[in-house]
């Protein structure tokens, strides 16, 4: 069985779905890897490196041809191509965000073809390996404290000099998912004073373990976290109330990093504009939500908007500016998912009755696979032998 890895076609995009380590590995299991030339060159690893490994060097439609097909971005106008050129029986693996755009789905089952949608991984413990959300999202909240402190008019840490004492950065992290967390320790080893808040309760030893200090507001905070272990969608009366109380917090930051995201949904505003209107000249914010909308009501997408002396970046594909270190992450996500549905004799195994099957498996034999896209798309649920299948 052959499996391609396609270079991205997005001119932003360097990240690569394997490295060359992960193709040392693969091909134990009797796959003929073929690489796009120049697959890996954005993200450090040369032809050369795969060639190396054990790979083929290969043109775009001999790699788009293979059985196995693995990606970054199945979006946008790369999908728009893998759509035009899928074949039956084909299996595309990458990021699809099928929550917001199930009719992709739709569209790639008509061609008989089966997709994969990484962002469906579940969160279990067997999953972890996996779970390429997370692997991203702690490239993401590192890199955020990084835009900060360059943007920002202060340093970090406090300094003692001969030309006095240098006050510490107050640093807020609003949304301690893995993101979240990251940002909180990364800015922390920078020296900052660092706070957190989310709107889950356990999230509160999570704050306390990279060394910030919980902010708690006197907020109703059941029904706030999801099954997957996500921030749950509020109503507007309690982000409203959320606002509110957050605004003096936001008034006393240097630093500002949000991370609140819905998947599938438009990110929540947690800060509006008269709450930047009340922060202090030289505050920056870094909405790493700005993909989906933005947490801040005046962030625009890969703009940097500058408010009352406030500065809010907006930057997208955040994991992307790390392409060595996330691909390498990506690459060992793609890597364990491909251990579970490749055998040992190279033969693709989609089982149905494993739960990490049955999640992320979105198209097959012409049908839109997954319950939670059939139900977004309003189509009647796959009779138990279907989905078997």
């Amino acid at each position: 069985m052959k499996l391609g890895l396609p270079k991205e076609s997005h001119a932003d995009e360097k990240r690569v779905a394997l490295i060359p380590a992960n193709v040392t590995r693969l091909i134990k299991k009797n796959l003929q890897i073929l690489v796009e030339s120049g697959a890996g060159l954005a993200a450090g690893f040369s032809d050369q490196a795969y060639q190396e490994a054990g790979a083929v060097i290969a043109n775009r439609d001999e790699v788009l041809g293979a059985d196995i097909i693995t990606l970054v971005n199945l979006k946008g106008e790369q999908f728009e191509e893998i759509k035009a050129k899928a074949k039956p029986q084909q299996l595309f693996i990458g990021m699809m965000d099928p929550l917001a755009q199930p009719e992709n789905a739709a569209a790639l089952a008509q061609t008989g073809t089966s997709a994969l949608a990484l962002e469906l991984v579940p969160r279990i413990t067997r999953a972890q390996s996996m779970d390429i959300l997370s692997s991203m999202a702690t490239i993401a909240g590192y890199k955020a404290v990084l835009l900060a402190a360059h943007e920002a008019p202060r340093m970090f840490p406090m300094m003692m000099t001969a030309a006095g004492t240098l006050k510490p950065a107050r640093a807020f992290i609003m949304g301690v998912g893995v993101a979240g967390l990251q940002a909180c320790a990364t800015a922390k080893r920078l020296g900052a004073v660092v706070e957190a808040y989310d709107i889950r309760p356990a999230a509160r030893e999570q704050i306390l373990s990279v060394g910030a200090k919980p902010v708690e507001l006197d907020l109703e905070t059941e029904n706030t976290e999801t099954k997957g272990g996500y921030a749950a969608e509020q109503s507007d009366d309690f982000i409203k109330r959320q606002q509110q109380a957050m605004a003096n917090v936001l008034a006393q930051q240097d630093i500002v990093i949000t991370t609140a995201a819905i998947p599938g949904r438009k990110a929540p505003v947690l800060i509006t504009k008269e709450m930047v209107d009340a922060m202090k000249p030289g505050t920056v914010i870094v909405d790493l939500a700005a993909e989906t909308g933005g947490n801040c009501e005046l962030t625009e997408l890969d703009q940097t908007v500058v408010h009352n002396g406030v500065t809010i970046l907006g930057p997208s594909n955040v994991p992307g500016s790390a392409a060595t270190h996330a691909s390498q992450m990506y690459g060992t996500n793609i890597e364990n998912l491909l251990k579970l549905i490749v055998d040992n004799e190279g033969q693709l195994n989609l089982d149905f009755d494993d739960e990490i099957v049955r999640d992320t498996v979105v198209a097959h034999q012409g049908e839109v696979a997954n319950a939670r896209l059939r139900d977004l798309l309003s189509l009647p649920p796959l009779a138990a032998t279907e989905e078997a299948q």
